[in-house]
C-alpha cells in the first residue's frame, strides 16, 4: 500500500485535508438551490462509500509495504472492525445534524460552530486519550481555532445588523453536531496501528481499511439516521425516499462529490500519521 515518506508531504496531507474537510460544504449549498439537505445526503454517503473502495483498491492495494487491502481486511480482528464501523456510526449521526445545520442557518453559521467545536474537543480528547506529539504545538492550534471560531462569530453578528436574526436552533443543532464529532476518530484511531504502517501488528486495520470499514458504518446507519431526517424534519415537510429517485441526474452529481471530497481529507488524514 502506498504509505507517506516525506515529512513535507505529510504537511502537504494536512493542508489538503483542511481544504476537503472546509470545502465538501459547498455542494450541499449549491443542491439546496432545488434539493432538500436530506435528499443531497444520501448522495454524499453514497460519494464517500464509493471514494473510500476506489482508495482501498488503488492506493491501498498497491506497493511491497504494509498489507494490501483485500489481505487485511481477511486477517482484521472482530474488535478493530467493530472500532471503526463504530467510528462511521457516531461521524454520521453528527455529520447528518451539521448538514441539517447547513440548512438552517447556512455554512457561515454551522461550519465554524459545529467543525470548530469538533476540532476543539476532538484534539482534546485524543490528546488525553493517547498522548502524541508536542503539547505547545497541539494547545496553541486550539487555541487558534477557538479564537477563529469567536471572531467569526462576532463578524457574522455584525453582517446581520438590520437583516435577520440568527436560528437558535440552528446554532443548537450545529453545537450537538460538533459535541458528537468529537468522538468518531478515536474509534477509527484505535483500529490502527498508528505506530507502523508498513508492518501493522495482527488483527489490526491499515488506514485504508480503516477508512473503507468507517464509511461502511456511515453507509449502514444512514438508512436509520437519514430515513428519520425525512419523516421528522427540522425543517419543512416530511419528505419521501420515492422523491429521492425523481431528482435530475446532475443533482445527483452535486451531492456525490461532496462525500468524495470529505472522504478523500479524511483518508489524507489518516495515512500522514505514518510521518
Amino acid at each position: 500500500m502506498f504509505i507517506v515518506q516525506s515529512y513535507s508531504l505529510a504537511i502537504l496531507f494536512c493542508f489538503i485535508t483542511m481544504l476537503c474537510w472546509g470545502s465538501w460544504g459547498n455542494t450541499q449549498k449549491l443542491a439546496s438551490k432545488t434539493w432538500r439537505y436530506e435528499f443531497f445526503y444520501w448522495d454524499y454517503v453514497i460519494g464517500l462509500l464509493l471514494f473510500s473502495i476506489i482508495s482501498a483498491l488503488t492506493l491501498g492495494s498497491t506497493g511491497s509495504a504494509g498489507r494490501s487491502f483485500l489481505n487485511d481486511l481477511a486477517q482484521a480482528d472482530w474488535m478493530n472492525l467493530g472500532s471503526a464501523f463504530l467510528g462511521g456510526i457516531i461521524f454520521n449521526a453528527s455529520n447528518i445534524l451539521l448538514a441539517a445545520a447547513i440548512a438552517i442557518c447556512g455554512l457561515s453559521v454551522a461550519f465554524p460552530v459545529g467543525v470548530g467545536l469538533a476540532l476543539v474537543l476532538g484534539v482534546l480528547i485524543n490528546c488525553f486519550g493517547a498522548a502524541k506529539g508536542e503539547p505547545l504545538f497541539i494547545f496553541s492550534g486550539v487555541l487558534l481555532i477557538t479564537i477563529a471560531v469567536i471572531l467569526n462569530g462576532l463578524a457574522y453578528k455584525k453582517a446581520l445588523v438590520g437583516t435577520k436574526k440568527v436560528s437558535v436552533k440552528g446554532i443548537l443543532i450545529s453545537v450537538s453536531a460538533g459535541v458528537i464529532m468529537a468522538f468518531f476518530y478515536r474509534f477509527v484511531a484505535a483500529s490502527i496501528d498508528l505506530t507502523n504502517f508498513a508492518a501493522p501488528a495482527a488483527g489490526k486495520l491499515t488506514p485504508y481499511t480503516a477508512v473503507f470499514i468507517f464509511a461502511v458504518g456511515v453507509f449502514a446507519s444512514n438508512f436509520a439516521f437519514n430515513t428519520i431526517a425525512m419523516k421528522k424534519p427540522v425543517e419543512g415537510q416530511p419528505v419521501s425516499i420515492n422523491d429521492y429517485f425523481k431528482g435530475r441526474r446532475i443533482t445527483h452529481l452535486v451531492g456525490i462529490p461532496g462525500g468524495m471530497i470529505w472522504c478523500l481529507g479524511q483518508s489524507l488524514a489518516i495515512i500522514r500519521l505514518n510521518k
